[in-house]
């Protein structure tokens, strides 16, 4: 089986790469890095540099886990592209990480992972920085 890591590079997604890694070592499993950013988008800062990739390739081997990291791009909401690579997968658990966020802003703006925690057909692992 394999574990699966919504990463973006900020403090929540080193967090949740973290705990991945740890997950993953845990239970002997792989570990896929989704970092996707969306189709289009001339820049997007929510891309890993090589450079960190680099190093969460790194820090990942050091753990003994065996890791992919993946950046196609997609199209859509990346909740669903989160959903259809653990479909894809037959993931064991998915591991996001959390941002502090008001009532408010959660229900103007909605929420990648409030979508992930409620829609995934298997477990999820939540984390914060």
């Amino acid at each position: 089986m394999t574990v699966l890591v919504a990463y973006i590079p900020r403090p929540e997604g080193d967090a949740a790469f973290t705990a991945a890694v740890e997950e993953a070592g845990r239970r002997r499993e792989r570990l896929v890095v989704l970092n996707a950013p969306r189709a289009g988008a001339p820049v997007s800062a929510d891309v890993a540099s090589e450079a960190a990739v680099a190093d969460m390739i790194q820090r990942a081997t050091a753990a003994g886990v065996d890791v992919e990291v993946r950046q196609d791009a997609h199209a859509g909401d990346l909740a669903d592209e989160v959903l259809r690579v653990a479909e894809e997968l037959d993931v064991s658990v998915i591991v996001i990480g959390l941002r502090r966020r008001s009532p408010v802003g959660k229900l103007i703006m909605g929420s990648t992972a409030q979508r992930i925690l409620l829609d995934a057909d298997r477990p999820v692992l939540a984390v914060k920085p």
